[in-house]
């Protein structure tokens, strides 16, 4: 049984990471009082770990990780894990019952229909929800037969069913390039046969919902726009899931699909969500991919600077407290800044000019 104690014991993975970095400071920012432990396979990352106490693990075999999380909650008497990464929320979800302590992830369905961005596609517009047109490119041969069948635009979107990080996306205007492309990703890359798409171009706002659900009811939700992407110089399809400048907005339609959408992969869906949009040429948004079980940077980057704080709320959700719900248009109209070597930053809209002489 998952142990009881005043002061919440907390194992987070990747620890060092930037993103766990930003989950730390936002769980101290909500519970000063908690303990935070972490663990990662890469000692240089882990060296930069923001955690009270931190383990050195293996990253394979997976029997190996699995054995070294069971150690640290015992050793350290861990009240709950949060994974924050994909493979580390495929983990927990399969060592849940195992652990002797809480977890807050969805089920392994759940987790294996969202990482294929193609089968999550299919999925969601069986069932009514907007997204994008997309056909699976089975072999180089089929090119042609796809851009065919998707009407006719002066860009397509060609990226790899599975990943994160835009890792494979581009936009392309022959068939010529995506056959370039799809050769470049599966012989020097290793990508197997068949693991692209192609899809209509989505040319409008790049929004970000990130949604905590407990048994099917929403406590709490966080709508971001990318303004501006962070490494972006040299990235050939022009984007990234990293934002170097976001702001904070109220989209309830948005907000509306995406909720719809993980009530589809699951009605009794508990844990943290968060679901990318792009909007076509007349300003609709179409789901491109939900992330289950993991926090986006933005969103956790804005709780550790007062306000509603969803990684708070995850933990308390976990635990089983009442939690009022809460309201969706908080907060609209900060920024959140990041950049290389410098620490994220969250602007009230009123704060953006203070201290700055404007000549233009």
């Amino acid at each position: 049984m998952p142990r009881k104690s005043a002061r919440k014991r907390v194992l987070v993975l990747r620890a060092g990471s930037p993103s766990t970095n930003n989950l730390i400071r936002s769980l101290r920012a909500g519970d000063p009082s908690c303990v935070i432990v972490g663990c990662h396979h890469d000692g240089f990352e882990l060296k930069k770990s923001l955690a009270d106490r931190n383990f050195l693990v293996r990253a394979s075999p997976r029997r190996e990780l699995a054995r070294a999380l069971h150690q640290i909650v015992e050793l350290e008497r861990i009240d709950i894990v949060i994974p924050n990464s994909e493979p580390d929320v495929a983990i927990v979800s399969d060592l849940r019952k195992a652990l002797g302590c809480r977890t807050f992830v969805p089920g392994k369905s759940v987790l294996e229909r969202c990482r294929d961005k193609y089968a999550l596609t299919t999925f969601l517009r069986e069932r009514g929800l907007p997204v994008p047109e997309t056909y699976p490119v089975l072999s180089t041969r089929d090119i042609p037969r796809v851009f065919r069948r998707l009407p006719p635009a002066s860009r397509l979107w060609c990226r790899i069913r599975r990943g994160s990080g835009s890792v494979g996306a581009i936009p392309v205007e022959t068939p010529a390039q995506v056959r370039g492309w799809i050769h470049y990703w599966e012989q020097m890359r290793g990508i197997p046969r068949g693991s692209f798409t192609l899809s209509e171009f989505l040319p409008g706002r790049d929004l970000t919902v990130q949604c905590l659900l407990r048994g099917g009811v929403p406590l709490m939700s966080k709508t971001h726009e990318k303004l501006s992407y962070h490494v972006l110089a040299g990235v050939p399809s022009g984007v990234s899931s990293t934002a170097s400048l976001a702001k904070i907005i109220h989209e309830p339609h948005a907000l509306r699909v995406s909720i719809e959408a993980i009530r589809a992969l699951d009605r009794d869906a508990s844990g943290v969500f968060f679901v990318d949009l792009k909007e076509n040429p007349y300003g609709e948004p179409r789901i491109t991919e939900i992330n289950a079980g993991r926090f986006a940077n933005v969103p956790t980057i804005h709780d550790a600077y007062g306000g509603d704080n969803m990684v708070h709320m995850y933990v308390r959700a976990a635990f089983g407290e009442a939690i009022e719900t809460v309201d969706a248009r908080a907060h609209e109209g900060d920024y959140v800044l990041r950049s290389l070597d410098m620490s994220p930053v969250v602007l009230r809209g009123a704060e953006l000019f203070d201290e700055i002489r404007d000549l233009r």
